[in-house]
């Protein structure tokens, strides 16, 4: 086991190409992915008291709360702890509130992780987050964000990445997407200033290609 895992804290808007570059950092760096969505969606399944709020809570467009949010962080970290094999983890959009930043700094220190924990903000402005999203499509498995760069890519029907059929989001409306905009600057700005007072911010140009952006995440982690 490495005793000194790299732990990547993937921050950026919605539309940002988040989920694109952990995809490719995981696979670079044979990390394990932690993304607060995914663990929500897995342990609604489970058909007792909390899976069902859970299931109630996301299906009305609400917030699940920090304490059932992190449950699950623990779980699946305390996982990866047994792990002879494992390399690290990578964080996707978390945390999301400062009060989730504060645990996750502590969860870390706990599992002994702290050393090699990298902050890197994928940085949009505004403007550019409506322009994306209006023709962003996903891929059917979650792996992907696929933003068209031009009227043949507008027209693929399957992730170029991964070959899994491409889907609209309907999440992706106008008025979803400002709400989602106003959310972040509420809630994950001052998780941003967080690690920037702290000096721990790493802060990549998102206005490139997808490769671009990558090859500046690696350098930056080194």
């Amino acid at each position: 086991m490495d005793t000194n895992p790299l732990i990547i804290i993937l921050l950026g808007k919605s539309g940002a190409g988040k989920g694109t570059q952990v995809h490719l950092l995981k696979e670079k760096y044979k990390l394990e992915k932690i993304g607060s969505g995914e663990l929500l969606r897995e342990r609604k399944k489970i058909e007792d008291f909390t899976g069902k709020k859970i299931s109630a809570v996301i299906d009305n467009g609400g917030i699940i709360p920090t304490p059932v949010v992190f449950k699950l962080w623990m779980q699946k970290m305390e996982e990866q702890k047994q792990q002879a094999d494992f390399n690290g983890l990578i964080f996707d959009g978390s945390p999301r509130k400062i009060r989730e930043a504060y645990l996750m700094d502590d969860a870390l220190a706990w599992y002994e992780w702290e050393k090699n924990i990298k902050v890197i903000l994928i940085d949009i402005a505004d403007e550019d987050v409506i322009k994306r999203i209006a023709c962003r499509r996903v891929c059917g498995n979650g792996a992907c964000d696929f933003i068209p760069n031009s009227a043949e890519a507008l027209e693929l029907s399957e992730c170029p990445s991964c070959g899994t059929k491409l889907e609209n989001r309907p999440e992706d409306s106008p008025e979803g997407v400002q709400k989602r905009l106003a959310w972040f600057k509420e809630e994950v700005e001052p998780v941003i200033n967080y690690y920037k007072e702290q000096d721990r911010l790493i802060v990549i140009n998102g206005n490139q290609a997808v490769e671009k952006v990558f090859e500046d995440i690696v350098k930056a982690i080194g």
